[in-house]
């Protein structure tokens, strides 16, 4: 396992979104990765207040290499980096993973790295100012995840997912959602 992730044995193999990606995106998926809105609260409408959050990786460690070059960071500069499965009726429906640099955690008046098990959507679409960057796009196989997550979660099929740059006040954030099976059929 890698020391700064519990979902992945290595980084998922990420493209950048255009125009051609969207064509190629099975339509249940387009749904999720385009939706501009707060995931949890999409969630919340299908499931109610069942929607949960497990913390399954908050520590501060150095991202990635592209999720250092996506927020312009320097090299080797430690960021939180919080990882969460978000379920509802024991249904297993995103993996999330963020990247919080420490002067975006200053910004947002550290409510950023004080979630406990509330979704970071329901806090960062409150800030009035939250402008979405960037976004990429990756069909994740089942060999990427690491062993302790797979001791959890059983993924047989590849995953689709988006990375999404935000930022508060300037200050940038990176957000992976991978949208697992149950999630899918939320429309």
């Amino acid at each position: 396992m890698l020391t700064n992730s519990f979902l992945f044995n290595n980084e998922p193999d990420w493209r950048a979104n255009h125009p051609q990606v969207r064509h190629h995106l099975p339509k249940n998926v387009q749904s999720w990765v385009y939706e501009a809105h707060s995931l949890t609260q999409r969630l919340r409408c299908f499931y109610g207040d069942t929607v949960k959050v497990k913390i399954l990786f908050h520590q501060w460690k150095t991202p990635f290499l592209s999720e250092i070059h996506h927020l312009h960071l320097r090299n080797q500069r430690y960021s939180l980096i919080r990882e969460v499965l978000l379920y509802a009726e024991d249904k297993p429906l995103i993996l999330a993973r963020t990247i919080l640099p420490k002067k975006t955690i200053q910004s947002a008046k550290r409510n950023l790295s004080h979630l406990g098990t509330r979704p970071l959507g329901e806090v960062i679409f409150s800030y009035q100012h939250l402008e979405r960057l960037e976004m990429d796009v990756s069909c994740v196989k089942n060999t990427i995840w690491s062993k302790p997550l797979q001791q959890q979660l059983t993924i047989e099929q590849p995953i689709w997912g988006r990375r999404t740059v935000y930022a508060i006040q300037q200050q940038p954030l990176l957000v992976s959602e991978l949208f697992l099976p149950d999630a899918l059929k939320c429309l």
